[in-house]
């Protein structure tokens, strides 16, 4: 697939979506995952401000099932995401949303914006939501900004009803993916009946700290079945060979036996040119 379109509209606006490109299949897969951990771990609404009234969220999902190790490796959004972040980004956080009728407008955010950084930065965050149903703006589609990703140092405590939205609207099976000082939030749902679902897949730039504490959430033996890549995403890897590391080595290669990896210093650009 040719991603091109993709990655200009993350520079040029912030969010680009590609239609339909996870196989159905898979999809409905995940939707039933969904709802029986949301049965086994009682998930029910948070009943606050940011995480809403009516939306049901599972965190630390690849602690869960073999079936969400999947996500993170998807091999073009994660171009795409690698696109904005560059090479050794992490995940952040894995989250399924079930956003339910009655739910209101969620607060307008930038995902980055705890951080002390003036804006516009060098992106640190990027973020994806992956549409295990229809997302229309009935049913609370993620309302974006375009071209909030370069606005000079917002004010996050402003009146967010100042902040002019948009839906983004994509049917089953398509992915958003938004740059992580793009304004954002949920929508509101005011169909009867109908449950909009959705995968958020989190990622950060390889030198930030991950929004989930994948060392501590993941037991080891879950840890022990994913691909080199994945424990590579999930941080037991080196960022850049140095930053992470165990006596010079990588976590992975001292607990998993993983490729061990060249350190820093003793890097030659020569050799990798």
């Amino acid at each position: 697939m040719d991603l091109t379109k993709h990655h200009q509209e993350l520079n040029d606006v912030g969010f680009t979506i590609v239609e339909n490109l996870i196989d159905p299949n898979f999809i409905d897969e995940l939707t039933a995952d969904v709802a029986r951990l949301e049965t086994e771990l009682k998930r029910t609404p948070d009943n606050n401000r940011f995480e809403g009234n009516q939306t049901t969220r599972t965190y630390n999902l690849l602690a869960h099932g073999e079936i969400w190790q999947k996500i993170p490796v998807q091999p073009q959004v994660l171009e795409l995401i690698e696109g904005v972040l560059g090479e050794q980004c992490l995940v952040s956080s894995l989250a399924s949303i079930s956003l339910a009728p009655g739910e209101t407008l969620q607060v307008i955010h930038a995902d980055d914006q705890i951080q002390p950084l003036e804006k516009p930065h060098v992106a640190t965050v990027c973020n994806s939501m992956w549409a295990l149903t229809d997302f229309t703006e009935e049913n609370g589609a993620t309302r974006v900004v375009p071209g909030s990703h370069r606005w000079q140092n917002p004010d996050y405590f402003g009146d967010p009803s100042d902040i002019e939205s948009i839906p983004a609207e994509m049917s089953k099976g398509s992915v958003l993916v938004w740059h992580g000082s793009t304004w954002h939030g949920g929508g509101a749902n005011t169909t009867d009946d109908e449950v909009r679902i959705g995968v958020a897949m989190n990622y950060c730039a390889g030198y930030i700290r991950q929004q989930e504490n994948q060392h501590l959430g993941l037991p080891p033996e879950i840890v022990a079945t994913f691909s080199p890549e994945l424990r590579q995403l999930c941080g037991f890897g080196m960022y850049r060979g140095l930053t992470g590391n165990i006596e010079k080595h990588s976590p992975a290669h001292l607990l998993y036996g993983d490729q061990e990896e060249t350190q820093l210093w003793d890097y030659d650009p020569i050799e990798h040119d």
